[in-house]
């Protein structure tokens, strides 16, 4: 399909490789609240437009051609800021076709590191991941408002080039933390870009879990890195003893494994079904460090 025009709001990591892997040349536009950002942005395809909780002129004219919406900003306590500065510009959006919100697996809370779908009940712990849910709610009441498909993702830990254990191992900042049980999911950022294209290309909406096939202890994802890169592990921290921030601290509070049958069963493949493969592709290519890594065309 083409014919597209993009904005998201919160161009960061994720919204820089969803515009790499942009195979139709579509317009993207992306917000920044700083304009020191505004050159990276354009290194990856996106032309950039501040937003620091204000709608701007220029953000209100790019909204009324913009086909597809993605919203990658965090929730605040008094509300998400995209809805807060431009809910009505947006329900008025003449050419709007599909909305994307890009969330979090956290909204899940503790399930005592059972499996969970996207059916499962949303409990979350921390504050962040309460008003995630609330900020769902939110741009799902939207779309059904307008009568547009909203696409909630909620996605797992993000890496990828410049985002990695092999980045750590290197700087010297990696850690082996472990706690007994624990596992996480996690998302390699060309896999988040994938997905929206997939769902975009179809205007699909709904609620989708994007994250890997592989829930795993941290201390493997490092121990693992460590063996591709040929030096020796840091040594196992015991969690009760390591020096973390509360949030840092507090991940390791929820324990969960995600399932993502739904994007499958969307037809989305994903191209690093777990960190290992990603981490022999990203060491073969040796764009292990490279933040700004051309992602692959997407699937079609």
């Amino acid at each position: 399909m083409t014919g597209k025009q993009i904005l998201i709001f919160g161009a960061g990591y994720s919204g820089k490789a969803f515009a790499r892997a942009n195979s139709d040349a579509a317009p993207i536009f992306g917000t920044t609240r700083s304009p020191e950002k505004f050159e990276a942005l354009r290194q990856a395809g996106i032309t950039p437009l501040r937003f620091d909780g204000a709608l701007t002129p220029e953000i209100g004219e790019a909204l009324r051609a913009t086909t597809h919406l993605i919203v990658s900003v965090a929730p605040e306590e008094v509300g998400d800021p995209v809805l807060n500065a431009a809910r009505d510009a947006i329900a008025s959006m003449p050419a709007l076709q599909w909305i994307a919100y890009l969330s979090t697996v956290g909204v899940y809370g503790d399930h005592g590191g059972g499996w969970v779908d996207e059916t499962a009940e949303c409990r979350p712990v921390s504050k962040r991941s309460v008003m995630r849910v609330s900020a769902e709610q939110d741009w799902l009441e939207l779309g059904q408002e307008i009568g547009r498909p909203v696409a909630i993702l909620r996605l797992s830990g993000i890496y990828g080039p410049g985002r990695n254990a092999l980045v750590n191992l290197a700087d010297g900042t990696a850690r082996r933390l472990v706690k007994p049980g624990q596992v996480f999911n996690r998302i390699h950022c060309d896999d988040i870009a994938g997905a929206l294209w997939h769902l975009a290309d179809a205007n699909r909406g709904g609620i989708f879990n994007v994250t890997d096939d592989l829930p795993a202890p941290p201390q493997d994802v490092v121990a693992y890195a460590a063996s591709l890169m040929g030096v020796t592990p840091p040594p196992e921290i015991p969690f009760e003893t390591a020096q973390l921030s509360p949030m840092a601290r507090s991940f390791y509070g929820e324990n969960k494994r995600v399932a993502n049958a739904a994007i499958k069963a969307a037809g989305y493949n994903f191209r690093f079904p777990d960190y290992r493969a990603a981490f022999d592709h990203m060491w073969a290519n040796g764009n292990w460090r490279e933040g700004e890594a051309r992602s692959p065309m997407r699937q079609t």
